[in-house]
């Protein structure tokens, strides 16, 4: 099983002079789902290279034993110094797609046309997709083959307004995440504040929080396995 990553390169928080960048648990969690499931894993950003760590997503509170295993694993760790570039890779090379969050992803994945067009040749090729957090966000130019957005009369989840303002983000993030599904005609599903919550709707899967991100990953996992029971039968 191929399983690609894609993380942000993006490390201002808006005007406020603060960095940002991929949350780490996101990158964690999921990625030992995936390891210790036998996947091969390639991790993938826009700029490609060593992607920026939102600094507070490793303040002591938000550190798990997932993210410590992380930092003392030297081939994860020389893996995250090079992803490749995200223009440089191919659907057809691997069988999943998932996308950790952090605000980083708000600003550049958003808007960029290699993830849109990435994302557009797994949905095409009818493969699952797995999105968390503030990555919902690269969703909004993802168009269906007939032009209409990826996610409209889809159930989808992702980073709420709740959560945005209760870290007091609400005015510095380009759009929120909530509001923007919404917009693009999807329903929008969700729980109470920081608690983990997974939606699946077909191909895609989608993540609330970064509670949510191991779960996202169990729920593709076990997507993917189901799917390779029905090829065998």
């Amino acid at each position: 099983m191929k399983v690609l990553m894609v993380l942000t390169s993006h490390d201002q928080l808006g005007d406020t002079g603060r960095k940002t960048g991929f949350w780490l648990e996101e990158l964690a969690a999921p990625y030992y789902v995936f390891k210790d499931a036998g996947a091969e894993i390639t991790l993938v950003s826009p700029k490609g290279g060593r992607p920026p760590l939102d600094p507070k997503s490793n303040e002591p509170e938000f550190r798990t034993d997932l993210t410590l295993r992380f930092e003392a694993d030297a081939a994860a760790e020389a893996q995250l110094d090079k992803t490749l570039r995200l223009d440089s890779v191919r659907q057809e090379e691997f069988d999943t797609l998932f996308y950790p969050g952090g605000h980083g992803p708000m600003w550049d994945l958003a808007e960029d046309p290699a993830s849109v067009k990435l994302i557009e040749s797994f949905f095409a090729a009818g493969k699952h997709v797995a999105i968390v957090c503030h990555s919902p966000a690269a969703l909004r130019h993802v168009k269906t083959p007939d032009g209409k957005p990826l996610v409209q009369g889809k159930e989808v989840t992702g980073f709420t307004n709740g959560e945005e303002e209760a870290v007091g983000l609400t005015k510095v993030v380009p759009f929120l995440v909530e509001d923007e599904m919404l917009r693009l005609g999807a329903t929008f599903s969700k729980k109470a504040n920081w608690t983990p919550h997974v939606v699946s709707d077909g191909l895609l899967i989608t993540g609330q929080n970064p509670h949510s991100s191991g779960p996202a990953a169990q729920t593709l996992l076990a997507a993917l396995r189901g799917k390779q029971m029905a090829k065998a039968s």
